[in-house]
């Protein structure tokens, strides 16, 4: 599939349209929306609101709106002090008025967007050695002390989540005002890919025992996600907020964001990642799904430009999926077809910054469960025979394990590796766990592989360039025997194009430790062939791989550029065939997003031989 060359014109070019424009306080996707609409919206100030905010807040009509949490530590006052902000209800035609107000001190209003989760799917997923963890478990590296907090639809109480005849789960909130439990499984399933330590499968008559990444890892739950897998951006700010809270209480080091959204504007100003760069700047490793749009080519980028927010953030670990085609071996594994591709709308960060095992992996199944009943095609595609683990012939379903396919369940694989690598060195700071899990991810991958969707007849050309795998395929191991000490930032790095000289690369930023001259370079991090080595060349001969040779000298980075109607620039990015441009999509109960399935599970991938 050749990618399209008007794309990488219009991501480069975005950035310009963008940074030119008047700096408004009122994100675009706003404008449309009927005047005398009620709206739920994020307002972000340059101080941490008080008194003197909520009174004008309600000057101009608004109202506070609270998260099901407690006073001052939740937001149950509206108020989202991680970033200086308060999540509001007020008329749209309002709107204008609180911004352009000078004593309300507002910065940026955006709306208080849906996010979904980003995670569908037989035979064995065999991840534990796949990224070496069962060789790191055996070495005594279990995620035992540090608490990693899952950011999700819940965790139920279940058998591999208890150590002794306690639980592991030591803290848990719901956001939601539900039941704590986690009736869409997706919580559940991430965290049993985290830490689950296999109780349910181990024992007289077992063959196979699942296990994830750090089984002694402790367990933090914290509920945004409601029973049909959607929350809000204002929920996922407070839980970020009482994750930063209860860092010393619990030891949490880690935050699993397996869930996300579109991106609407600069990652400077959404709010969502504004709290992902506190709970950074907390000392907490937060790891996020890059999103499962990479068949979107409803832009015509096949795939690329496709990352969803938080993962679009410089400063987390965005994690990619990977397909390890049923073996234990990484020599055979392919990237999915569906995972999103970098690099970032508006701002061109280059994403994902590592992949890992996404497709059929079997976790956890929580208890009560309703995904059934919600979409019951997807669960019965996803069934664990007790057969696959059980020594008996019973053609019965398993109630304690059941399949999912996407980045949702890459990114707890990175999270898991985060604990283990803070477990054997505590004293390890963000910057350094993404930087030794960037510097040791493995760089083999062929330069292209094919895939073919058996129920479509479509054929997906993936290149392996790090719009894609990153700086490579997560290595344990590697990872846990790597004693070098970044200094400075891990910030991941623009993509940019100079009208000079014609040329694509990465600029860092001087106070950033990933330049050329450090030990933290390019070629180490990234690798000559996943990056700009001789291999991928972004000068005027411009090479994406072996296939596809593209001309630099006849590139027109000028205004006569011709996007064509089906690109849309900046603000009117289309999400999918059936939708319409960003600021007009429908955010209902029934949102698709983009080619993928309902409530973003991705469509699993082919395993050979079965």
């Amino acid at each position: 599939m050749k990618r399209s060359l008007a794309f990488f014109f219009w991501i480069l070019m975005t950035a310009t349209v963008f940074a030119g424009s008047p700096k408004k306080k009122v994100s675009p996707d706003l404008e449309k929306v009927d005047k005398n609409k009620t709206v739920n919206v994020i307002v972000q100030f340059s101080k941490t609101p008080t008194k003197k905010n909520d009174d004008k807040v309600k000057a101009h009509g608004g109202d506070q709106k609270g998260q099901n949490g407690q006073n001052g530590q939740n937001g149950q006052n509206g108020h989202l002090d991680l970033i200086k902000g308060a999540s509001i209800s007020i008329p749209a035609g309002k709107l204008q008025e609180l911004a352009d107000d000078p004593d309300a001190d507002v910065v940026y209003i955006s709306p208080d967007r849906p996010l979904q989760l980003m995670g569908t799917a037989n035979g064995f997923d065999y991840f534990l050695p796949t990224v070496g963890a069962d060789v790191a478990n055996a070495s005594g590296w279990n995620g035992a002390g540090i608490g990693v907090a899952i950011i999700d639809s819940g965790i139920s109480n279940e058998p591999d989540f208890a150590i002794g005849t306690g639980n592991r789960v030591i803290y848990q909130y719901d956001f939601t005002g539900g039941d704590g439990k986690d009736h869409f499984g997706h919580g559940g399933h991430v965290a049993g890919i985290v830490g689950g330590n296999g109780s349910s499968s181990t024992g007289k008559g077992f063959t196979h025992t699942f296990t994830g990444i750090a089984p002694k890892v402790n367990l933090i739950d914290l509920r945004v996600l409601d029973g049909k897998g959607q929350g809000s951006d204002s929920g996922v700010i407070a839980a970020i907020q009482m994750a930063i809270n209860l860092k010393s209480q619990y030891n949490i080091r880690v935050i699993n964001l397996s869930l996300g959204r579109p991106i609407f504007e600069s990652y400077t100003l959404d709010p969502l990642c504004q709290a992902v760069e506190q709970a950074w700047r907390a000392g907490i490793v937060v790891v996020v799904a890059a999103g499962n749009q990479g068949r979107n080519n409803s832009a015509g980028t096949n795939g690329y430009g496709t990352i969803l927010v938080p993962g679009n953030d410089p400063y987390v670990i965005t994690v990619g999926a990977m397909n390890t085609m049923g073996t234990a071996t990484r020599s055979d594994d392919t990237m999915t077809t569906y995972s999103s591709k970098g690099p970032s709308l508006m701002d061109h960060i280059v994403k994902p910054d590592i992949v890992a095992p996404g497709n059929r992996i079997i976790s956890v199944l929580s208890s009560p469960n309703d995904l059934p009943a919600i979409l019951p095609g997807t669960f019965q595609n996803n069934v664990v025979p007790l057969s696959l683990y059980q020594d008996t012939t019973s053609n019965n379903i398993s109630k304690k394990y059941f399949r999912l396919s996407g980045t949702s369940m890459a990114a707890p694989m990175v999270s898991g590796a985060a604990a283990l690598l803070l477990q054997k060195n505590p004293s390890l700071t963000p910057d350094q766990v993404k930087a030794r899990l960037m510097k040791t991810a493995s760089k083999s991958f062929p330069s292209y592989s094919v895939v073919v969707d058996p129920t479509t007849g479509l054929s997906f050309n993936i290149q392996y360039d790090i719009f894609t795998v990153g700086a490579g395929y997560l290595d344990i191991n590697a990872a846990l025997a790597n004693t070098d000490v970044l200094t400075g930032s891990a910030v991941s790095p623009k993509v940019v194009f100079n009208s000079v000289t014609h040329q694509v690369g990465l600029v860092h930023g001087t106070s950033l430790s990933w330049g050329d001259s450090l030990s933290w370079g390019d070629s180490v991090s990234w690798g000559d062939s996943l990056s700009w080595g001789d291999s991928v060349s972004w000068g005027d001969s411009l090479v994406w791989g072996d296939r596809v040779l593209l001309s630099g000298t006849s590139i027109c980075w000028g205004d006569s550029l011709v996007w064509g109607d089906s690109t849309k620039m900046a603000f009117s990015v289309i999400w999918g065939e059936t939708s319409t441009a960003a600021s007009s999509i429908s955010w209902g109960e029934s949102v698709i997003w983009g080619t993928s399935d309902l409530l973003g599970l991705a469509s699993s991938e082919t395993i050979d031989g079965e």
